[in-house]
């Protein structure tokens, strides 16, 4: 998934501005949502017609704080990425979850 240079570049990044001392659990939590709803904004006119630079920058700050809480929380991404998916995978069977946009609890 994300490489480990990556995520010693992120480390840097923040180090080298001391600014750990921002990122609590809280405050990257906020920092997520506030970005999520950057990217958003990127499609808020058209589903087709956006910018996709602007899209990639977007989504590259969701991804950075996100990689930066499940690092502040000591968390391995890959292993509670994994998870969900198992956890999904129970709740919305293939044969009842194909095609279907409906809450596993409606299937």
């Amino acid at each position: 998934m994300i490489s480990d240079q990556t995520i010693e570049r992120i480390r840097k990044f923040t180090d080298d501005r001391d600014w750990q001392q921002f990122h609590t659990p809280v405050n990257l939590a906020k920092s997520i949502a506030i970005e999520a709803s950057e990217l958003l904004e990127c499609f808020q006119w058209s589903d087709t017609d956006y910018n996709e630079a602007h899209v990639k920058e977007e989504l590259a700050d969701v991804l950075n704080y996100c990689l930066q809480m499940a690092d502040v929380l000591g968390v391995d991404a890959d292993e509670i990425i994994n998870a969900k998916c198992d956890l999904n995978e129970k709740k919305y069977p293939v044969e009842k979850a194909k095609g279907k946009a409906d809450k596993y609890t409606e299937l």
